[in-house]
């Protein structure tokens, strides 16, 4: 790993990265005043749209827009096809994985990960065991995050195989990108995204029930519009061509989910779902929610219904999890990951809290399930009063923490006032698993706006960015 941060346009004294070619010769005919005036024209866009997020404890800004930066991050087509080969690797580990904790626990068995890794974890769901999903997928969808420290150095920093987002940041990037500069994409040759929606709605169609055989009814299940993620739900339906419905739309009739229509209730056999376990059905799980449908997942475990992703994936994204990765993709593919871990340490360990809190100020510390840059320390950007209060979390629940180093992300330029300049990034590319894994060539770049951070998400400031993957 690196310690000086490598620029993906422009990375030292040998000058243009190739791939940046074409676009470093377009850019220099620009006029700075066009691309300032295009980044406006971006914002207009967005916010007529109405892409926005909310940020959770931010009553006076509730809905926010992300930034947008209109210098897009490129990729050559031979760095995506490394990338692809291991995403692959790991998402089929890590729904093996998933088969067999609920199942024979065979890694268990063999000691290659502890027992208490999944008996006192808050994301294993004992109602899952014995459950086999239609097709045997467990994670249908998986946004996995991978950041560069080098030519050839990329890192997965976390699996999100619940229910990821940002997708239709992505694809709303694209389709921005080619309205403000059509001419960009005529001279340089950028594989597609925005054909996402339909791949989706493929891949969904292939894991319908096995006792369904006409094209499947699909519907996406949103918490509603109160959720931060609530403008991909809709935008996410609408593109597929699916129905948008909340629990109240839903009912369990004849042992089947159905949709209340001006017709009568409808059969629903596929559920993309963006509500947590807890709140998916009240008679199994929080009887209080309000968010999910009484009954569910008995029609789910009769085989009657095709969640996505399946209830109790959330182990697989877990944290503590993660840090075990190398040892589950070696267990069930027989092989070496292809896509390195980030070396962590785990608090539940006496020796590693004891190395974690002596060295608070160069690691970042995250909770185990842990999202959006909620949480979490950056030690060499804390204060000390903020590294004290952290260490009294870690000592009192040190089984909710992992500690990483703190890596010194890859650069991308950015557009700023006084011109380019690099800024921190990752990336995000989304995994459909059914019949076959699908990964569309590009993913969300998000960067961190403000200069030397290392934190990217939007919910913290972060922005982001077109990802160009080169048809080359």
């Amino acid at each position: 790993m690196r310690l000086v941060a490598f620029d993906e346009m422009l990375p030292d004294k040998s000058g243009l990265r190739p791939c940046y070619t074409e676009y470093q010769r377009w850019l220099e005919q620009q006029d700075p005043a066009r691309l300032t005036e295009k980044t406006r024209d971006a914002e207009r866009v967005f916010r007529k749209t109405g892409i926005t997020f909310a940020v959770y404890g931010d009553e006076q800004a509730a809905e926010r827009l992300i930034p947008f930066d209109i210098v897009p991050r490129i990729i050559s087509g031979a760095e995506w096809r490394r990338l692809t080969q291991g995403l692959e690797q790991r998402v089929q580990a890590l729904n093996a994985f998933l088969d067999d904790i609920y199942h024979r626990q065979e890694i268990l068995r063999a000691g290659r990960i502890p027992k208490e890794l999944i008996a006192g974890n808050a994301m294993f769901l004992p109602e899952m065991i014995g459950v086999r999903p239609p097709a045997g997928v467990y994670t249908h969808i998986i946004g996995v995050d991978v950041v560069r420290t080098g030519e050839n150095e990329f890192f997965v920093l976390e699996d999100n195989a619940r229910t990821p987002s940002g997708v239709s940041y992505m694809l709303e990037n694209r389709e921005t990108m080619m309205h403000l500069f059509p001419e960009l994409f005529q001279q340089i040759k950028v594989r597609p995204v925005e054909n996402y929606p339909q791949i989706l709605r493929q891949s969904l169609g292939a894991v319908r029930p096995d006792n369904v055989s006409a094209p499947p009814a699909i519907a996406v299940l949103t918490p509603g519009s109160f959720n931060s993620a609530y403008f991909e739900h809709a935008f996410l339906a609408d593109q597929m061509g699916v129905e948008l419905v909340e629990a109240h739309d839903l009912r369990v009739v004849d042992g089947h989910v159905a949709m209340r229509t001006t017709e009568g209730y409808k059969q629903i056999d596929v559920l993309y779902r963006r509500v947590d376990d807890a709140f998916l059905d009240p008679l199994t799980f929080n009887p209080d929610s309000a968010l999910g449908v009484a009954g569910i997942m008995d029609v789910y475990r009769a085989g009657n219904l095709t969640i996505a992703n399946a209830p109790g994936t959330g182990i697989a994204d877990d944290k503590a999890t993660y840090s075990y990765m190398p040892e589950i993709i070696e267990f069930y593919t027989g092989r070496k990951a292809m896509l390195e871990n980030i070396t962590t340490w785990r608090c539940s360990e006496p020796d590693s809290l004891k190395y974690v809190l002596e060295h608070l100020g160069e690691l970042v510390v995250k909770e185990v399930h842990g999202s959006g840059g909620y949480g979490m320390l950056v030690g060499p950007t804390s204060t000390i009063r903020e590294r004290e209060a952290f260490a009294a979390k870690l000592a009192a629940r040190p089984s909710n923490y992992i500690a990483q180093p703190t890596l010194s992300l890859s650069t991308c330029p950015v557009l700023t006032e006084a011109g380019l300049a690099p800024r921190h990034v990752d990336l995000r590319p989304f995994v459909l698993v059914s019949d076959r894994i699908r990964i569309v060539p590009g993913g969300l770049t998000r960067v961190a706006l403000t200069e030397g951070s290392l934190v990217v998400n939007s919910s913290q400031g972060g922005g982001t960015k077109d990802t160009w993957v080169l048809d080359d």
